[in-house]
């Protein structure tokens, strides 16, 4: 069954139409997401989950990736699509209340996946969950997930940074969670 998005105008709101997924990443047509960074503080220093996406995924398979995240069904806002998706690769559950909003992030990303055209034009919320919970603890999506790694925040930067590791992280979404940390609040 086809996954039917809101299609969006520049700021991210609804326009009253729906697009299939396939269809909006063929053409570039603008839908949501909602990215969830989990954060712990270990040894006095700000840890970040990583979640390392499976083998067989479409798009950055076997990648270190975001914490959480997904695109948003169509009549669906952002939180409830974000705690949905934690639950569902995670096996978290969470309150909206506990999400903190860092920033929101355009997305504009041209690629080929398995020889099919890929135009991504995303508006995604970005939110911090705090929560320390090792990484044995949470239960994973396993078509969605591979495994997940604590990773200090700083060295996550400098690593994503200088590309050490197989990665699909954006400098900018890290940049958002060291300004949420920081007490600053960010618009890219």
């Amino acid at each position: 069954m086809a996954e039917i998005l809101d299609i969006v105008d520049g700021n991210g709101m609804p326009t009253g139409q729906t697009v299939d997924r396939e269809t909006a990443h063929l053409k570039g047509i603008p839908h949501r997401t909602s990215h969830v960074w989990l954060l712990r503080r270990k040894d006095g220093r700000v840890q970040v989950l990583l979640q390392k996406r499976a083998d067989d995924k479409s798009a950055f398979p076997g990648c270190y990736d975001i914490s959480s995240a997904g695109h948003i069904p169509a009549g669906v806002d952002f939180i409830p699509s974000a705690l949905r998706e934690l639950k569902e690769e995670l096996g978290v559950t969470a309150a909206a209340e506990q999400l903190h909003y860092c920033g929101i992030r355009y997305i504009r990303y041209d690629d080929e996946f398995f020889g099919k055209e890929f135009h991504d034009r995303q508006v995604s919320k970005v939110f911090a969950l705090w929560l320390d919970t090792d990484e044995s603890g949470f239960e994973l999506q396993k078509e969605e997930v591979d495994s997940v790694l604590w990773m200090d925040l700083d060295e996550c930067i400098k690593d994503v940074r200088e590309n050490t590791f197989k990665h699909c992280i954006v400098m900018e979404e890290l940049m958002l969670l060291k300004d949420h940390i920081d007490g600053r609040l960010t618009i890219i």
